[in-house]
């Protein structure tokens, strides 16, 4: 995106939307039923994920505050999430352990990734998209 926008996650659990410049408070996207501990934009600015401990993540436009995807599949709550660059792919990162790769689309679950032995905390992608690093509380990555 260009910017403009800011979000944040917060326990009372929804979304915000900011104006990155004046700080008016542009959207509240509402959807899920637990704290939400992670967001990001994809790198066009059109989506946003969210990460929550009611175990989603959830693709909003991020124009109309409309819920896309509703993506399940963890088993504890979601810590983090982030867009690959291209936008075609959304990682989080779990309490269950788990990285999980979606397909931003269609929602569907693409890979889970094992390995981590303690809560996983954060993910990102790498600029081309090639690579996924993980950040977990067993300090391995």
């Amino acid at each position: 995106g260009d910017g403009s926008r800011l979000a944040s996650a917060t326990f009372d659990k929804t979304v915000r939307v900011w104006d990155a410049a004046s700080g008016k408070d542009l959207q509240k996207l509402e959807g899920h039923t637990d704290r939400v501990y992670g967001v990001a934009f994809s790198g066009d600015g059109s989506r946003l994920a969210s990460a929550s401990w009611d175990k989603t993540v959830r693709i909003w436009d991020a124009a109309s505050g409309k819920q896309i995807q509703k993506l399940e599949g963890h088993t504890h709550g979601v810590t983090g999430v982030a867009f690959s660059g291209d936008g075609s792919r959304v990682a989080s990162a779990s309490e269950d352990k788990t990285v999980r790769i979606w397909d931003a689309a269609s929602g569907k679950e693409l890979q889970k990734l094992e390995g981590h032995t303690r809560d996983v905390t954060a993910v990102a992608f790498s600029g081309d998209g090639s690579k996924l690093a993980s950040a977990s509380d067993d300090k391995r990555s």
